[in-house]
């Protein structure tokens, strides 16, 4: 197994350096690991929590779901019947890369990966990659846990040696100024980009367009409309993973901020909303419940029945996706979809 010596890799402060700039391609190389912050959360995990339970409607922000913990059930669900949107997207992956991995043929660049944590889809475009374009990509993962990408980065080095990888330790929504200067291929999977509201979305595909040349692609996963049953059945699957992923969101409450929920508490909800054409997951108290978190002095709560919003999963019409697109400043160049339109990756330029 190849192993990465923690004393050569190249730690290097994004604050001080500004944009991180890709090495000269040395395949074989360990990785670099770039920090755009610091990866203890609990100043903006505190600042978050008390603003979203202080609020009109109750929220946790979706991101704390994924703790260590939380990540290895959200890995369960990709593999569960119920959830197509992952087995879809790397069908997809699959069945294009070959097209989608010619930008770098002949041309060196970046291929950079927003929100990286499992490798799984990345390896599908680099399996794509022909002889004249292995060695060429600097592959750069974005993601807030350093430990993800390290482990992700062994596992990838074992099985593509030719690889040089840059890892940026940073949250995308604040950091997208600090991706690779030059030609870069931006991908960002997964429909995660549906856990944001229009005008966060537009704001956050903006940030991209403003950092994008004129020879810069993104692609983009977004999970498209389709009957409300499906979409329903892949968040509430039968054998309970989804409701104990959404149950642990407390739990990381509860460890970071000081705070006593009793996630059996709450019962797992969640539908689809037509009118907002989203997913909405929340926890739902069965009884009256109080809780109290100590990091932030506030004492919370719920009647019975109330619930708090843990996520939403916005679905998209191509006309929707578009129009979306457009006002970030966007332009589809190549669609690619299955057979029943569930799920797309599209490929994006920025408006000249």
């Amino acid at each position: 197994m190849r192993r990465i010596n923690p004393q050569r890799v190249s730690d290097t402060i994004c604050k001080e350096a500004g944009r991180t700039r890709p090495d000269r391609r040395c395949p074989g190389r360990p990785p670099t690991v770039s920090r755009c912050i610091d990866t203890d959360f609990r100043q903006e995990m505190a600042g978050d929590v008390l603003s979203g339970l202080t609020g009109s409607v109750k929220s946790i922000p979706c991101k704390y779901l994924y703790d260590a913990y939380g990540s290895r059930l959200f890995d369960r669900i990709c593999t569960l019947t119920e959830y197509y949107p992952t087995r879809t997207e790397i069908a997809i992956l699959e069945g294009n890369a070959s097209r989608i991995m010619d930008f770098f043929s002949g041309r060196d660049g970046s291929l950079v990966e927003i929100g990286s944590g499992s490798d799984l889809k990345i390896r599908s475009l680099l399996r794509g990659l022909s002889g004249q374009g292995a060695g060429q990509v600097l592959y750069v993962p974005v993601d807030i846990s350093e430990t993800s990408l390290l482990r992700s980065a062994h596992r990838l080095l074992d099985d593509f040696p030719w690889l040089s990888i840059q890892a940026l330790v940073a949250d995308f929504t604040r950091h997208i100024d600090r991706l690779p200067e030059g030609r870069k291929l931006i991908a960002f999977f997964g429909g995660t980009f549906g856990n944001f509201t229009h005008e966060q979305g537009v704001a956050l595909l903006q940030g991209f367009a403003r950092i994008m040349g004129g020879h810069d692609r993104m692609l983009l996963g977004i999970d498209m409309l389709k009957p409300a049953g499906i979409i329903e059945a892949a968040y509430n699957d039968r054998s309970g993973v989804t409701a104990e992923f959404n149950r642990n969101i407390l739990k990381h409450v509860n460890r970071r901020l000081s705070a006593d929920f009793r996630p059996d508490d709450f019962e797992h909800l969640a539908f689809f909303n037509p009118d907002r054409e989203q997913v909405e997951m929340h926890l739902k108290a069965r009884s009256r419940v109080r809780a109290y978190i100590a990091e932030v002095g506030l004492s919370v709560c719920l009647e019975p029945e109330e619930t708090i919003l843990t996520e939403i999963s916005r679905k998209f019409s191509r006309a929707r996706a578009t129009a979306c697109f457009d006002e970030a400043g966007l332009v589809p160049v190549r669609w690619f979809t299955d057979a029943d339109a569930w799920y797309s990756l599209v490929e994006l330029a920025a408006r000249a």
